[in-house]
């Protein structure tokens, strides 16, 4: 048998072709929506094994979520969202989405970390935020709906509202199944071990604080104290 001789700089094709997953066809560094929204197993596995997400994407989807939350509650009609806009706060709204989010994300990483799960903390991050895009689709759909159905259509918004949170859950049980390589079941049961240990970080938050606030004002009492026997 002859063997094949390779030009010098043939192993340089090789590297060129990484961007191109066989299993889906998909070619290009980053995941497509509509690819992740229809196969969340493959979509899932290539953020969290093929690195093809990114940092700055799932920021922007988180920002969409802050940014359709206000525009629902400002042009959403009282008839399906009983909202005065002028008394709303935009700092907690945000906040009512972001924090929930850390507590979760920094709660099932914490919680995985100890029981083999594969994800770093970017991986829960970018998985969790790659997961709300059906909100981000459906919230902004939503509004536009509401605006030109009557009461007796009212199922349709409530629906799409439905459909919105609950295939962003299932999501995210895909996502975080793929990131940490579990299966369903502890999937699940860490999910639910996720959602307690949120209780259990918002409580220890609201411990520290109030010791804070109790000693802070302590030495404010005890310096009042003192300045008022000395003058």
């Amino acid at each position: 048998h002859r063997h094949m001789i390779f030009p010098a700089d043939a192993p340089q094709v090789i590297p060129r072709c990484r961007n191109i997953d066989h299993r889906t066809g998909q070619s290009g560094q980053h995941i497509t929506v509509d690819f992740l929204l229809f196969h969340p197993f493959d979509g899932f596995w290539d953020l969290s094994r093929e690195k093809r997400g990114s940092l700055g994407a799932a920021n922007i989807i988180v920002f969409l979520v802050l940014l359709v939350r206000l525009l629902s509650m400002q042009f959403t009609p009282f008839l399906f969202m009983n909202v005065y806009w002028p008394s709303v706060n935009i700092i907690q709204q945000c906040l009512a989405v972001l924090l929930p989010l850390l507590f979760f994300v920094a709660g099932n990483w914490g919680l995985t970390t100890l029981f083999e799960g594969k994800g770093t903390f970017k991986d829960v991050y970018i998985a969790t935020c790659y997961a709300l895009t059906p909100y981000v689709i459906l919230q902004a759909a939503m509004i536009l709906l509401a605006n030109v159905i009557t009461a007796k259509e009212g199922a349709f918004y409530y629906v799409l509202e439905g459909l919105s949170l609950g295939w962003s859950g299932v999501l995210i049980i895909c996502g975080m199944m793929q990131t940490h390589d579990y299966s369903l079941g502890k999937t699940l049961l860490f999910t639910i071990m996720t959602l307690l240990a949120m209780v259990v970080i918002i409580f220890l938050l609201l411990l520290f604080f109030s010791l804070v606030g109790d000693g802070i004002g302590y030495f404010v009492s005890l310096y009042k104290e003192v300045l008022f026997r000395l003058y």
